[in-house]
């Protein structure tokens, strides 16, 4: 029974897996959303045009700083998990993370606005804001020269600085956020190494504070606070345009 579980046919399956690793780690944070879209009482294919607009914006910002980060060497890609196939000099898994990811978590933040009447944070969003700004800004100057921290941490600060000037309610962004964390932290966690024996994305440490959370570094957590707002946002501003 052992060697059936674990013997050279099993092992070879495993073997023929690996490609798509990064594939179903996309697939499996999407899946869920998708088929929870098609909810008759509050559908969220019914917004799909504001959607895809405000992704589409925010992907192209994102591939751009990937592209640029990924030639610097801040960051790359196990060949051993990936496809081959390309765009932009990416792995298309890492294109389709741009798509699935903010899809996952606009899909949460649509879905809470059906499910909470009242939103626990909407008298404390300015408080939440204004010290994670200090503390962000803080972090960006001290560290300036590790490029992952300075520019992911200045410019989610920057937004946040936005966000506030314009006087924007974020109580719902953070609360969606909040939700889907532990969902990212999964998700990273197994694109960081933490159940392979290599990573599938790598990290040049000298360009980050060298702060993980499960293998993830502490940078992507503020990272992907800024990839999800971003699309909220955007998400927003379309769907007041077409009235939805």
């Amino acid at each position: 029974m052992f060697w059936n579980a674990f013997g050279p046919k099993k092992i070879s399956q495993t073997i023929l897996m690996k490609p798509y690793v990064y594939l179903l780690v996309n697939f499996g944070c999407i899946v869920v959303p998708v088929i929870a879209s098609f909810y008759k009482k509050h559908a969220f294919f019914n917004v799909w045009k504001s959607f895809f607009k405000a992704n589409l914006i925010v992907a192209l910002f994102f591939l751009i700083w990937d592209i640029l980060f990924t030639k610097a060497g801040i960051w790359g890609f196990n060949p051993e998990y990936l496809t081959g196939l390309f765009i932009f000099n990416l792995p298309i898994e890492e294109v389709l993370f741009f798509i699935c990811i903010p899809y996952a978590c606009v899909f949460s933040f649509y879905a809470f606005e059906y499910l909470f009447k009242q939103n626990p944070l909407q008298k404390w969003h300015r408080f939440i804001s204004i010290p994670l700004i200090v503390l962000l800004l803080s972090i960006a100057v001290i560290n300036y020269d590790r490029l992952y921290t300075s520019i992911t941490f200045f410019c989610t600060s920057l937004f946040l600085v936005y966000m506030l000037f314009i006087k924007r309610d974020l109580s719902l962004y953070y609360l969606s956020y909040l939700c889907i964390i532990p969902f990212f932290i999964l998700s990273n966690g197994i694109l960081t190494g933490s159940f392979f024996i290599d990573p599938i994305v790598w990290y040049n440490n000298e360009e980050n504070l060298g702060i993980r959370l499960v293998n993830i570094p502490i940078e992507d957590i503020i990272y992907g606070m800024l990839l999800v707002f971003m699309n909220i946002e955007l998400f927003n501003y379309y769907r007041q345009k077409n009235h939805l």
